[in-house]
């Protein structure tokens, strides 16, 4: 994920299997950490209890509370990474528990 060019992709075996598609992170105050993480929980609709039961579909969580998952690709998140329904689902349905997240400023 580049959070500079607001673009994402899915790779396999170092080649590009899907994207770049849009992706938003977080806003000023909530900056979406940068880093080389592993998906640690994946929830088809979760409800986020810190932003009153904000649904969160397709959630891929990958650092503390940190998660891609379907949003607004014209409002910036609390430090998740928003996608398009289609991508979100994409990326929920081909990545796993334990695959790695790169996130690069």
């Amino acid at each position: 994920m580049d959070l500079s060019s607001h673009q994402t992709w899915l790779l396999k075996d170092g080649k590009v299997i899907y994207g770049p598609v849009k992706m938003l992170p977080g806003r000023k105050g909530y900056e979406t950490s940068v880093g080389t993480f592993s998906i640690y929980s994946k929830e088809k609709m979760h409800l986020s209890r810190e932003f009153n039961n904000a649904p969160m579909p397709n959630s891929l969580f990958y650092h503390a509370g940190e998660a891609f998952h379907t949003g607004s690709l014209s409002v910036y998140s609390h430090g998740c990474i928003h996608l398009s329904a289609a991508a979100s689902q994409k990326f929920f349905d081909t990545l796993s528990v334990g695959d790695r997240v790169q996130i690069v400023p």
